[in-house]
């Protein structure tokens, strides 16, 4: 007969993956060990295998659950303007509040997606590939000149640098608060990145 699953099955199963997170981002995943996990949860090991059968299902896991929020958080967010500059502030906005209390989970992804065999990892570029085209998609419908040209996806990309990295040094109730700083990087983008484009593409001069 099936075991049954508790109540708490589900609040304790992301619990477990907030903590191997933490414990993945502190240590790294290759220098994490399941007794490790195990020890940082509060849990048995024998609990532990209860919900997971290996480190690589937490690591899937851990990344699984994070990206799928951040592509609902954004998804919701690109439903919120009709004006692409208004829409591209909402995504910086939601990002950046998405990755509040996920540092650890942020830290994995960058550090350890390529980690997991290929079909994992495929399954999670899924995702990723989702959270940029929803970008880029604003990005050139709210900068005309640049629309899709060969210029949109190094902006892209550096707009994500801006929002990605910005936990290195970001210390929350010091300088600039989350919404002031997707202002900031929103801005940069709209206003800067057009006339950095046409520069970019001028023909030099003999």
């Amino acid at each position: 007969m099936a075991r049954t699953r508790a109540r708490d099955y589900d609040t304790k199963r992301l619990a477990i993956l907030h903590k191997s997170a933490e414990l993945f981002a502190r240590h790294g995943y290759t220098g994490s060990s399941i007794n490790m996990i195990a020890e940082a949860c509060g849990v048995s090991k024998a609990l532990l295998y209860h919900y997971y059968p290996d480190k690589e299902a937490v690591l899937f896991d851990i990344l699984s659950q994070h990206l799928g929020m951040l592509v609902a958080e954004i998804e919701k967010a690109a439903q919120s303007h009709k004006n692409p500059k208004k829409r591209l502030h909402a995504l910086a906005a939601a990002l950046l509040e998405a990755y509040r209390d996920a540092d650890a989970e942020h830290q994995v992804q960058i550090a350890n997606l390529k980690l997991l065999p290929k079909e994992s990892q495929e399954i999670l570029l899924v995702m990723e590939r989702r959270l940029v085209t929803i970008f880029a998609d604003t990005i050139a419908e709210a900068l005309p000149d640049v629309g899709r040209g060969p210029l949109l996806k190094p902006i892209t990309m550096s707009m994500f640098g801006m929002l990605n990295w910005h936990y290195l040094w970001f210390r929350e109730g010091k300088g600039l608060s989350r919404a002031e700083y997707a202002r900031l990087v929103t801005r940069m983008i709209t206003a800067g990145a057009g006339p950095a484009a046409a520069a970019v593409t001028e023909t030099p001069k003999p």
